[in-house]
């Protein structure tokens, strides 16, 4: 057969298919699966956002943060703030909810903005500890600043309204399926995931893409060439503390209530897990990362009475889900950085080099 004729068979390849029932699976899985699947799903999705900005800062450009999750509270108790009606006691501007979401996302990137110069200029573990001091900043003003937070109880959330529609637990009947919370922010969760990602894939394919390797590879030579380097790891840790925020809304939109405890060192701690997981620089990578380390604790939890070793908290008879779910992505950690160093999504990639050929570039087969 001819090469002309061998061609049009490779226009569609099996990928293809597989992006194409994978995206109806998801579009169809809340009239199928019970709500705690799709909380469980919600979760992941909301890491998936966040994890993409912490590629994008540390994989991508080379910036260690480790205070992503300031970011992410920033977000959640910005949403809560512009949105709410203070009539629980507490402060709220009583903004529609999706201005509110949106103006919380900002508030996230012009904090992010004024940690920028600190950015631009540190590097390597003297940017890990510098991000770390927001951590412990933002613990001490969530506790604190009670009439903003709720202190130690936290403060709860305002569902999101879009077009009249809300995302609350007021049934909705769907093709004879009710829709509540978690359904309807199942759909608002997707939309949002897809956009981040194709907005950060396009960042990294483009010329901001290849300043930021360039920066992470070798910064002198970057400057040299012409990127203004500075400039750059500025304007990442910008956007990822906007992929944080917006990370963060979803969060709480999920959970209903935010608390200060969650907003802790831990979750910067999963979010880098997440990235290394899955692979430095990929956005895909971020993705499957934080599908891992956010869904692993919650299934252990689930299905802690057939696991052995597993069992709930004080119950004595083995560790809790949540510390064996640290164990697992723990050791996940270093078996990829030590024979993964793609992380699952590069070994993937290179599997399929390897079976097959085709996928190569032509100049490479």
């Amino acid at each position: 057969m001819s090469e002309a004729l061998v061609k049009p068979l490779r226009l569609v390849r099996p990928r293809t298919y597989v992006w194409a029932a994978g995206t109806v699976l998801l579009f169809a899985l809340p009239f199928y699966v019970e709500r705690f699947w799709l909380q469980a799903g919600l979760f992941a999705m909301a890491a998936a956002i966040g994890a993409i900005g912490l590629n994008l800062l540390t994989g991508a450009t080379g910036q260690l943060s480790m205070g992503h999750a300031f970011f992410l509270a920033v977000g959640a108790y910005g949403y809560c703030v512009f949105a709410a009606d203070g009539g629980d006691g507490l402060t709220g501007l009583g903004l529609p909810t999706w201005l509110a979401m949106i103006l919380a996302v900002l508030v996230a990137g012009v904090a992010g903005g004024l940690f920028s110069p600190i950015a631009g200029r540190l590097r390597g573990a003297y940017l890990g500890i510098a991000t770390l001091a927001l951590i412990f900043i933002g613990q001490h003003v969530l506790f604190n600043a009670r009439e903003l937070t709720g202190g130690f109880n936290g403060r709860d959330v305002p569902p999101l309204s879009v077009f009249g529609l809300t995302f609350d637990d007021r049934e909705l009947v769907v093709a004879a399926v009710p829709f509540g919370s978690a359904e309807k922010l199942w759909y608002a969760g997707l939309v949002l995931l897809l956009g981040c990602g194709l907005f950060a894939r396009g960042v990294l394919r483009g010329r901001p893409g290849r300043a930021m390797n360039a920066i992470r590879d070798h910064r002198i030579a970057a400057g040299v060439i012409g990127v203004p380097v500075a400039r750059y790891r500025a304007a990442v840790f910008v956007l990822s503390s906007m992929y944080a925020g917006l990370a963060g809304v979803l969060l709480a939109l999920v959970f209903q209530r935010t608390v200060p405890d969650y907003f802790g060192v831990t979750l910067s701690l999963e979010y880098l897990a997440m990235i290394v997981i899955g692979g430095l620089g990929s956005v895909a990578g971020a993705v499957v990362g934080a599908a891992f380390v956010s869904l692993l604790p919650q299934l252990l939890t689930r299905y802690s009475d057939a696991l052995p070793l597993v069992s709930d908290p004080g119950t004595g008879g083995g560790v809790a889900p949540g510390e064996a779910a640290r164990y697992l992505y723990g050791a996940a950690v270093v078996a990829a950085v030590l024979f993964l160093p793609g992380g699952l999504v590069g070994a993937a990639a290179r599997r399929r080099v390897r079976t097959d050929p085709g996928s190569l570039p032509r100049e490479e087969r």
